[in-house]
């Protein structure tokens, strides 16, 4: 049955995907965004469709919508973004989450929350499993997003369980593919735009720190089989269970761009994790989900994608 549908940070990078996903299957979409992250060319291919509304605005203000489902994307993501405007950060996850809350309470909608890995810090466990209370900084400069995110979990559960609205958490691993922009700082688009200019990749720390890397066609699927299951509320994560070194991650674009760039290596950043890589037992007993696409083959579209906006001249996606 079509469904009326809300997704706010839908013109980012995962969010305009999920745009795609759910007008593909017949439902009618609301992607609201404020376009500090977001790009108006994510979405510009969905402005015909009938079923699809794109709305400016800002979370951290209240709005009054008739919906059915939510998928609350709207947050930055990326340490540039994020630490650009803290303050904000913070009023995103916590007044926007409230704001998003008060909007499900209303109509009965259900929210699916997206957290991040962020919200275990620079973990003590490995892998990370959804049971594992993080090991976070709460004053450092990625508080504001790694609290912010931890709180807005909170405030999930305390809605449910005093005003029974239906939630939904899940948790959300290094994602990358195509419309990832080019300066949002992640080491994903830094290593490949940095191979396309034959720059010097720029490694933090000694790269023997790992991650986990999920295309985003897998997330995707991953985020709406959660929205589907019945009475399964999270947190579950969603992530690429084979983390690798950054300094493989680098060695692999440069094969595949057959780039001339030597690596630099540079201090780490506060706070960086030096381990991340999810424990997806959970998501594979109840959501049926796994990642279908290895790291070497979502490169390719990943760098094709870049490829071609370095070739139009395009610095920033607009």
């Amino acid at each position: 049955m079509p469904k009326r549908i809300l997704i706010t940070g839908g013109a980012g990078f995962i969010g305009s995907y999920l745009c795609e996903r759910l007008l593909a299957e017949g439902h009618e979409v609301l992607c609201l965004d404020n376009y500090f992250t977001g790009s108006k060319t994510n979405i510009a291919h969905l402005r015909d469709n009938p079923r699809f509304e794109a709305i400016r605005h800002d979370i951290v203000h209240p709005i009054y919508l008739e919906v059915e489902q939510i998928y609350n994307l709207a947050c930055p993501a990326s340490p540039v973004h994020y630490q650009y405007n803290a303050i904000k950060t913070v009023k995103t996850s916590v007044l926007g989450t409230m704001n998003m809350l008060g909007v499900a309470k209303r109509t009965g909608a259900t929210l699916l929350q997206a957290s991040t890995s962020e919200v275990y810090g620079d973990p003590v466990e490995h892998p990370q499993k959804e049971t594992y209370w993080g090991h976070v900084n709460p004053i450092g400069i990625r508080s504001c997003y790694d609290e912010g995110k931890r709180v807005a979990e909170t405030l999930l559960m305390d809605y449910h369980r005093q005003h029974r609205v239906k939630v939904k958490i899940v948790r959300i691993f290094n994602t990358y593919g195509p419309r990832m922009q080019p300066d949002d700082g992640r080491v994903v688009s830094n290593f490949i735009i940095q191979a396309l200019r034959n720059q010097p990749l720029t490694i933090h720390g000694d790269g023997r720190q790992t991650r986990a890397f999920c295309y985003v066609d897998d997330l995707v699927e991953g985020m709406v089989r959660m929205m589907a299951k019945p009475g399964f509320i999270g947190p579950v994560n969603l992530g690429n269970p084979g983390a690798v070194p950054i300094l493989r991650l680098a060695e692999m674009v440069l094969a595949q761009t057959g780039s001339r760039s030597e690596l630099r290596f540079l201090p780490r950043p506060a706070d960086d994790p030096v381990q991340r890589d999810p424990d997806i037992s959970l998501a594979r007993a109840e959501l049926g989900w796994a990642p279908s696409v290895s790291l070497e083959r979502g490169l390719g579209p990943t760098i094709a994608y870049f490829d071609r906006l370095l070739g139009a001249g395009e610095g920033k996606a607009p």
